[in-house]
């Protein structure tokens, strides 16, 4: 019990710097200093505090909403995102930081320790497809094209590929244009469009593209220099990547070409979603944007308690879902939220 005590600890650590804005480094440094012998894998404890866990990823599985962060906690609402709570069995308590559905049953969610999970029966319980317990490199994006095909990224250019429903995951391969050797750049948020074409948002203002589901991959390259946390394909195929300090990038081409989004807001964005009429992105210290222009002017609000907000996801009822380091947030903009 002392042992993940201390692991606890560290786990903690490591999802405040991922959800405000320190960077995957910490926990790559916390776990060196445990021993490889001590590493073992607990299941996520059922907490009535649950729903205050800070949350990383959420995705919808046909009417339900899910929700993934700390301590393996996965949360599940079926109203629409009014109410959480917490699925039955997660077979791990390391920080899960994304997670896809496919459709009602089949999803997947990855984290910490290259952790890939599968469930079958829509979130309500989990179990291991894959870890790597010889080394904390966390996975930071996971997506599923169907049942068979996906996809998981994350530290230092990490690139997993299944096409069996992550019954078997390989390694893929990128080099960087500048260097001739394997890229290290560390790789944030998958996103894809209605076509297939998957991209990844980076760091050094850099996003990956591949156009056969994750077998190969081309970098694009934007103005910006910094690290790239999200991205979204919009409905009508325009590009948009938001990151540190309130930058956010819009293509109209397929990433070939980048044009810089000005707004108001100066706070790292850590999610974005489209809905029927809008554009929405979140980010820390309570940032949220919004576009009625398809992403080409955002106005700025922000939270009075600058609670950060780490995640976002549309409802079945259309309405967008926020998350934070402090676990739900909910429909809405509320809690004394101010125009910039």
């Amino acid at each position: 019990m002392k042992y993940f005590a201390a692991m606890s600890v560290k786990r903690l650590g490591a999802t405040i710097c991922l959800a405000t804005g320190i960077c995957a480094l910490y926990a790559v440094q916390a776990s060196a200093a445990v021993e490889q012998s001590e590493v073992r894998i607990s299941p996520a404890v059922i907490s009535q505090f649950a729903t205050r866990a800070a949350i990383l990823g959420a995705a919808t599985a046909g009417q339900r909403v899910v929700a993934v962060g700390s301590y393996g906690t996965v949360l599940l609402s079926d109203d629409g995102g009014q109410s959480f709570r917490q699925a039955r069995s997660v077979p791990v308590s390391s920080t899960l930081t994304s997670v896809s559905f496919v459709d009602e049953k089949h999803g997947w969610a990855v984290g910490h320790w290259g952790m890939i999970l599968a469930t079958e029966d829509g979130g309500d319980t989990w179990a291991v497809q894959r870890t790597d317990l010889k080394e904390d490199r966390p996975l930071f994006s996971v997506h599923f094209f169907d049942q068979n095909e996906g996809v998981a990224v994350g530290l230092w250019s990490l690139i997993l590929r299944t096409g069996d429903g992550g019954k078997t995951w390989d390694r893929i391969s990128v080099q960087d244009p500048d260097t001739g050797g394997e890229s290290d750049r560390n790789l944030f948020k998958l996103f894809a469009a209605p076509s297939g074409t998957l991209f990844v948002s980076a760091e050094r203002g850099s996003v990956l593209r591949s156009d056969d589901r994750g077998r190969t991959w081309s970098r694009l390259d934007t103005p910006y220099k910094g690290s790239l946390w999200s991205g979204l394909v919009m409905k009508d195929g325009t590009l948009l990547v938001g990151g540190l300090r309130g930058s956010l990038y819009r293509s109209r081409n397929g990433g070939s070409s980048w044009d810089q989004v000005r707004n108001d807001a100066h706070n790292s964005i850590t999610d974005m979603v489209e809905t029927s009429d809008r554009v929405v992105a979140v980010g820390l210290n309570g940032v949220r944007l919004e576009s009625r222009d398809g992403g080409m002017t955002f106005v700025a609000s922000q939270r009075d308690d600058r609670l950060s907000l780490t995640a976002a996801v549309i409802a079945p009822s259309g309405d967008v879902v926020t998350f934070s380091k402090t676990g739900i947030v909910g429909t809405g903009t509320s809690s004394a939220v101010s125009s910039k």
